[in-house]
């Protein structure tokens, strides 16, 4: 999964080297905004299933909502707040081989970051305040090691979408069809060399999707199938709660403070 709609990444399970926590997942990085990607028609009678689709892609017109999605190895779950330039998200990976829990939460208010780690499941961890840890990217050796807001579709819906062979309207709000991952954009929503290892079975990846009766989209369901030593899996992004979301706010008080000597090293091992 990945952050940001415009790039892709995905957090994988490390202790020493938050640069690869904070690959995040698929999920998590987005691969373009639905305008980038296509001048899909507003929805009509006569729009095509494809296009109703692309249109029910959240655009930031919708006032801040709620996204969860998971892939083969992380969940994650936040709100987006698209007037602020901003969104939370917390993360989880399944136990590492050691039995290393990694969860993690960023805040991203415009150009302006804070994190939450914790580390479980053996002694001798690091440990991190259970508080927003502002950052000052000044001190980061990679910038792009933390995710920044540059769009609303941080579940890569879009560029997956506008990916699809085929899309049916199977009942009202409800489509099926077929997504080609091997398409560069989409590929972005996959780990690096996934839609590779797909082979020929990349260019026909079943896909379900609902819309709402507000016209948004409220998920997408992508049957990843098995390659190689990997297992087959479910992609899934779900979307809630448009416009009664919490709209997100610079933290205060006990909830912050300034991130540790200890935040930076892990961020730039």
């Amino acid at each position: 999964m990945t952050q940001a709609t415009g790039t892709a990444g995905t957090i994988r399970r490390t202790v020493g080297t938050v640069a690869a926590v904070l690959a995040t997942t698929t999920l998590l990085a987005g691969c373009g905004s639905k305008d980038e990607l296509t001048a899909a028609p507003q929805s009509s009678p006569t729009a095509s299933p494809k296009d109703a689709l692309l249109d029910a892609v959240p655009d930031g017109t919708e006032g801040a909502f709620r996204f969860s999605g998971k892939d083969s190895s992380s969940t994650l779950s936040g709100r987006i707040d698209p007037e602020a330039k901003a969104f939370e998200l917390n993360t989880t990976m399944a136990p590492d081989s050691d039995g290393i829990v990694v969860k993690m939460s960023f805040l991203v208010i415009e150009d302006e970051n804070w994190i939450k780690a914790k580390f479980s499941g053996r002694p001798g961890l690091p440990k991190f305040p259970d508080k927003w840890m502002k950052l000052d990217r000044t001190k980061l050796t990679d910038g792009g090691s933390i995710p920044t807001y540059d769009g609303v579709d941080q579940s890569n819906a879009g560029p997956l979408i506008q990916a699809a062979t085929s899309v049916e309207e199977q009942s009202a709000g409800r489509y099926v069809g077929f997504i080609d991952v091997s398409d560069t954009e989409a590929a972005k929503a996959l780990d690096d060399g996934e839609a590779a290892a797909l082979g020929e079975a990349a260019k026909k990846v079943p896909f379900t999707a609902v819309v709402g009766a507000d016209k948004h989209l409220a998920s997408l369901t992508l049957k990843i199938p098995a390659a190689g030593k990997a297992k087959a899996y479910d992609y899934v992004v779900t979307y809630a709660d448009y416009g009664s979301t919490p709209k997100i706010s610079v933290p205060t008080g006990a909830a912050a403070t300034n991130a540790p000597k200890m935040a930076y090293e892990m961020l730039n091992n």
